[in-house]
């Protein structure tokens, strides 16, 4: 799989840099960057301090806050004049270098704070935001200037697979990006005017964490990989690979809710992936959600499926739109029976589907 890190904000820096050195002789504070309130001067600034306030969050490992800190840029040696054109793009390089080294460093099962949606990001949410800062407003300073930009489409999807979930895949992934960002139109699609982007969702247990799957992690994960975990022998199991098959279902028709697909069970002492849980999709217009789980055979035994089942059920019915938690298993299938037992569930009838009679089980809040 194609991880997200410091090599992509690298390749995004180098792209912009590239183009926005062939207009440093231009008034960059006179040009207004595209569709933005900002002067050029102004927005090029801004990308280098996303830059390194992402690189200040995963560094300082801060949990709560923004690291209060900004960046400025100084004048030139006689500390009268302010830094030219030129000296605004050697700050974005060098926070974008110091960015991507943070993402090299920083260990997968690092989380900082971001307000957008869950209030924190892994190291491939900064690189994702990161790379879409320098993209969306390297377009709006060449807008602004007269000029043509075009960035790698790996670049882009790598982004919307990532940070913009919530947004059906286009046949261009650049145009979509610009689309999903308020910058642009896509035929069949609405305007967007407000818009954020969303980092996957990390949902704390005792001795796991559960992991929101990306569509990339999904992609790959349908396809046979790993998903960009590190999984215990014989992991993912099919059931997990068969939910990230409907997870990529659901986003390439635009209808994917990050918050109730599919969730990685992630061990805390060792960082390997046990299993696979989640939801067969939002809410319906009763508060119904319904779960599913499954494990690799060597995590079996060991109860991390029903603290998988206790920690999301309790997720599930903190939230106002949700009344009731189901699951449903097979009459055969004992262990899975003893699961959601152990989870608090009660069960409520047997329920008929096309090959055969299933257990029905709800957890009410």
């Amino acid at each position: 799989m194609r991880t997200m890190g410091g090599d992509q904000v690298e390749e995004a820096v180098a792209s912009a840099v590239a183009l926005l050195r062939t207009a440093t002789d231009r008034d960059w504070k006179a040009a207004r960057a595209g569709g933005l309130e900002w002067s050029c001067r102004y927005t090029a600034e801004h990308i280098a301090g996303d830059l390194i306030a992402y690189a200040g969050q995963l560094a300082g490992r801060a949990t709560e806050a923004y690291v209060p800190f900004e960046i400025t840029l100084d004048g030139t040696d006689d500390g009268l004049d302010p830094a030219d054109n030129e000296g605004v793009l050697q700050v974005i390089e060098t926070t974008g270098a110091l960015l991507a080294a943070t993402l090299r460093t920083t260990p997968p099962e690092v989380r900082a704070f971001h307000p957008y949606p869950f209030r924190s990001a892994g190291r491939e949410g900064f690189a994702a935001m990161g790379v879409t800062e320098v993209l969306a407003h390297t377009h709006d300073i060449a807008e602004g200037l007269g000029l043509a930009y075009e960035p790698p489409a790996g670049l882009c999807e790598d982004v919307l697979t990532r940070i913009f979930p919530h947004v059906r895949p286009g046949t261009d992934p650049w145009r979509t990006l610009l689309w999903a960002t308020g910058r642009g139109e896509l035929p069949g699609r609405a305007p967007v005017t407000e818009w954020r982007w969303c980092n996957n969702l990390v949902i704390p247990a005792e001795r796991l964490t559960l992991q929101g799957v990306t569509p990339a992690a999904a992609t790959d994960l349908a396809a046979g990989g790993d998903g960009g975990f590190t999984w215990v022998d014989g992991g993912p199991f099919q059931g997990t690979r068969d939910a990230a098959g409907m997870l990529l279902k659901a986003y390439e028709e635009g209808v994917h809710r990050p918050e109730w697909g599919v969730f990685a069970l992630v061990r805390r002492e060792d960082g390997r992936a046990v299993g696979g849980m989640g939801f067969h999709g939002a809410p319906d217009e009763d508060g119904r959600v319904e779960i599913g789980y499954d494990l690799a055979e060597a995590a079996r035994g060991q109860g991390y499926a029903t603290e998988g089942l206790r920690t999301l059920s309790a997720w599930a019915l903190a939230r106002e739109e949700v009344t009731s938690v189901c699951a449903t298993t097979e009459p055969d299938n004992t262990a899975s029976q003893a699961v959601i037992a152990r989870a608090g569930f009660t069960r409520v009838a047997a329920e008929d589907t096309e090959d055969t009679a299933q257990f029905a089980y709800e957890l009410r809040g």
